[in-house]
């Protein structure tokens, strides 16, 4: 029971340490891959010196390790867990792509190409003709193009990969669940300690190497091609310009007669690409893998240690970061499962300020379970029409003088005589703005419209196989869908279930999945280990409520149709069935403990049937009479 005088510390403060030391361990990959950099790009000469840490080897480790931790501080100001939620790839876009976050992120992976560029190119020895300056004859000096497309080519390819980074969410935590099937052999709760982590990235290395491998020659064949053609003559102008004062390079901004092109030095980009872009995707790789650990300190909870564990707790499910309630709920349901002390904590924490602990948990995570019938009715609700307070009506003034006449002031010109031209202007201005009204043709004008019609459609038959006079629009645009082009004009039906059942800007069904899981937890084990009974009162409303959720869960996901653009058509949502596959089993569970004792909890016989057929245990127990019959 938690005394008056006590200080509820918040959950961040046990959240954050927890983070910081897994950036820590993150941040060690980053750096043990800089050092095997390093020693690659050292000269041999010297057998001492070319791998001890206070050398050049040590001081080159620390530059590179620069470009990858800088990655890994973009991360930590980005880092969001859940998915974008949006109807389609465009819309996505056009929301995303003004932002600060997105500039940032490119000015980020392209400081970070510049600088792995002059780090290689300051590792080269005079041979390689990486210098920036060049002399042929005595002191006439020349300025070297091969570094200068070497640069850019990191540049670029640091563009390249901010596409890439944006385009696959990179910045997305996918957090884990505490559902009671994740047991391992020995009945012992899954930890997802540093040991699990080191060898889910290492089984992550050979994908690693084929995307850097792939990726590395995809952007030397774009730099390639962009390079000559948009960015060539600028750069060298540019370069000549700074560099004249200092050297004594010719007067003309004249670019050489020859491209860069040769086998040695585009051998040396794809390399040295290579070399960025594993840095790169291995420090998005540990960084993804190692903040996503359990919320567990030396096996236990994280809030353990605090003065008041239930008040810290209850700070982090309250807060109105995304982050932050996710890691707390995820806590929680830990809680529900794995660790009995705390169960009873939470069962008898009834002098709390806001009222007894149980009330509020159970308050909160229903209110999480409810966002999603929230959302559904939001996403399918019309637009609201303007209300007659929106609408300015113009202000009418009183006439104190009569109106002007309108009567014509020229003569009528006589009416020419008709033709066949003016028969069918009037058809086309008669159907351009009366539409449905009868024309009025001569016969010659009739069996002219008739006649271009009649060409029209066999022209729209032989292209579309069809006389629907919109055919040939409709499949223009599917073709156009059906093509790379089109993809980001698709509203799938995955992207529009997430949208309208996890909400928006983004969906975390973890959120969802342990709100469910603590909620059955806490309420099964209340049979044992509740002495005060005050979570019996409230079983009835949880399975009715959870037997509506996951009725209008279903009915939803069959009541929304696949959009037109969607031309692959496939009614999947990995997301969404997550949820309700764990809705289902939650309510399993309390239906099967607590189903003896309905009638005293005020459970009718319908209330049962509903929750039995939304839980998918009618069919079960249909099975099991006609095996006994039998």
């Amino acid at each position: 029971m938690a005394a008056a005088t006590v200080r509820r510390s918040p959950y961040k403060d046990f959240l954050q340490p927890a983070l910081q030391r897994r950036f820590a361990t993150a941040s060690l990959f980053v750096l043990a891959i800089a050092y095997f950099q390093a020693l690659l790009l050292a000269n041999w000469s010297s057998f001492v010196w070319s791998w001890f840490p206070l050398g050049p080897t040590g001081v080159r480790a620390v530059f590179l390790f620069f470009c990858g931790i800088s990655i890994i501080i973009l991360r930590i100001a980005q880092y969001h867990p859940g998915l974008r939620t949006s109807d389609s790839g465009l819309s996505t876009f056009l929301h995303y792509a003004p932002k600060f976050q997105t500039v940032e992120t490119a000015l980020t992976y392209a400081f970070s190409g510049y600088l792995f560029s002059q780090i290689y190119l300051w590792s080269q020895p005079e041979e390689a003709g990486l210098d920036w300056i060049t002399y042929f004859m005595s002191d006439r000096a020349r300025l070297n193009e091969k570094p200068i497309f070497l640069t850019t080519h990191l540049v670029l390819l640091g563009v390249y990969q901010t596409v890439v980074h944006l385009f696959k969410d990179v910045d997305r935590l996918s957090l884990g669940t505490a559902r009671p099937q994740t047991e391992n052999g020995n009945g012992k709760p899954e930890e997802g300690d540093s040991s699990t982590q080191v060898r889910r990235f290492r089984d992550e290395l050979p994908a690693i190497l084929v995307y850097t491998f792939n990726s590395s020659i995809a952007s030397l064949i774009v730099s390639i091609a962009i390079y000559p053609l948009f960015l060539r003559a600028t750069i060298w102008r540019t370069m000549m310009m700074f560099l004249r004062p200092i050297y004594n390079l010719p007067k003309t901004n004249m670019t050489p007669s020859t491209l860069p092109f040769s086998f040695s030095s585009l051998l040396r980009c794809w390399l040295v690409s290579m070399m960025l872009l594993f840095s790169w995707t291995a420090a998005n790789t540990a960084f993804s893998l190692f903040l996503v650990k359990s919320p567990l300190k030396n096996g236990k909870p994280l809030t353990s240690d605090a003065k008041d564990p239930n008040g810290s707790l209850l700070n982090g499910l309250k807060n109105k970061k995304l982050s932050i309630k996710c890691f707390a709920m995820w806590e929680l349901a830990f809680i529900a499962r794995d660790f009995p002390d705390r169960r009873k904590a939470i069962y008898e924490d009834i002098d709390r300020k806001d009222g007894p602990m149980w009330s509020q948990v159970y308050k909160i995570c229903l209110d999480v379970l409810k966002s999603m019938h929230t959302n559904m009715d939001v996403y399918m609700a019309p637009p609201p029409a303007p209300s007659e307070t929106d609408v300015v009506q113009p202000e009418t003034k009183q006439r104190t003088t009569a109106a002007p006449r309108d009567d014509s002031i020229f003569q009528a010109l006589p009416q020419p005589k008709p033709s066949l031209r003016n028969q069918v202007e009037k058809a086309v201005n008669q159907a351009a703005f009366a539409p449905g009204q009868p024309s009025q043709l001569s016969p010659a004008a009739k069996k002219a419209v008739d006649s271009a019609k009649q060409h029209l459609l066999k022209i729209q038959k032989d292209a579309t196989g069809s006389d629907d006079t919109h055919g040939l629009v409709r499949e223009f645009a599917l073709r156009f869908l059906r093509s790379p082009l089109g993809w980001p004009f698709r509203e799938h039906y995955r992207r529009r279930l997430a949208h309208a059942v996890l909400g928006t800007p983004y969906g975390e069904p973890s959120l969802y999945i342990n709100a469910a899981c603590a909620l059955a937890g806490l309420a099964v084990a209340s049979l044992r280990e509740d002495k005060y009974g005050n979570v019996q009162r409230d079983v009835a409303a949880l399975v009715r409520t959870l037997t509506g959720l996951v009725t209008k869960l279903e009915g939803f996901r069959g009541r929304l149709e696949v959009h037109w653009t969607d031309v692959d058509g496939d009614r999947v949502c990995n997301e969404v069935d997550a949820v309700v596959k764990v809705l289902r089993e939650s309510l399993g569970r309390l239906v099967e403990a607590f189903g003896p004792y309905a009638r005293d909890l005020r459970l009718s016989l319908g209330d049962m049937r509903l929750a039995r057929e939304a839980a998918g245990m009618e069919s079960q127990e249909e099975v099991r009479e006609v095996r006994g019959f039998r």
